[in-house]
């Protein structure tokens, strides 16, 4: 590892330990040349994944614009920030558990309504609305309908 402050080739480790959730590790660094000390992350490099789009265009996956979509739903909702996140660690996982390259937005969009059909159905319905492109106020009728047909059931 190069020295960031003399640019020297020759650091040497002299302390390493996980960070907080076991997903990087944190190395403490001595350069061999100046002495200056510094911090490096070591973090499992990860294949990157593409999201295709209704339109089939692709674009890099991106949790952060996940979690903003979800958090949009439940605005104003009794769901809290842990909630939300938990619902994007979930997706998360399960799309790179699937071990693809690319994933449609279907896919990503079916699996957080599952989550928040469960958690709290304005914010489902919310985001099923924007997800499934709602034209009028009878396709979101239809969409309410299934939505009590399956809670009578229930």
């Amino acid at each position: 590892m190069k020295c960031p402050y003399c640019n020297a080739p020759d650091t040497r480790v002299i302390d390493s330990r996980p960070v907080d959730d076991n997903s990087s590790i944190r190395r403490r660094r001595q350069c061999e040349t100046c002495l200056r000390r510094f911090t490096t992350y070591e973090k499992l490099e990860t294949m990157p994944l593409m999201v295709v789009k209704k339109d089939r265009s692709r674009e890099l996956f991106d949790r952060s614009k996940l979690e903003t979509k979800i958090l949009h739903a439940c605005h104003k909702r009794p769901v809290s920030s842990e909630q939300i996140s938990a619902i994007a660690d979930e997706v998360e996982n399960m799309i790179y558990g699937m071990e693809e390259r690319e994933i449609a937005t279907s896919v990503i969009g079916e699996r957080v309504m599952e989550r928040l059909k469960s958690l709290d159905e304005v914010a489902y319905v919310r985001f099923a609305s924007v997800y499934r492109e709602f034209k009028d106020v009878n396709t979101f009728m239809e969409e309410l309908g299934k939505l009590l047909k399956n809670k009578q059931t229930q």
